[in-house]
């Protein structure tokens, strides 16, 4: 499975609505968008649960397995996905 173009505006333009002051795509669906099996997303600027809110509404309408990680409080592992991962937003 690729992750195509169309999903990734779709995932900016549904993300939009939510407020996000920050949105990285990382894993394989930045790396390698052809061979990539799911969507890994950073976010920061999205309280509490709406994030989980967002992810389920993603994974939902794209019917692809999706991650969602909050980029707030920083982490190692949040330091990576910012130097690494593809600004979307």
């Amino acid at each position: 499975m690729a992750i195509k173009q169309s999903q990734i505006e779709r995932i900016v333009a549904l993300a939009k609505s939510y407020g996000p002051t920050r949105l990285i795509l990382f894993g394989s669906a930045s790396e390698m968008p052809m061979k990539a099996r799911d969507i890994d997303l950073a976010c920061e600027g999205i309280p509490g649960w709406k994030l989980y809110e967002l992810a389920a509404r993603l994974e939902e309408e794209l019917e692809t397995p999706l991650d969602i990680v909050p980029l707030s409080p920083p982490t190692r592992f949040t330091r990576h996905i910012e130097t690494k991962g593809k600004v979307l937003l």
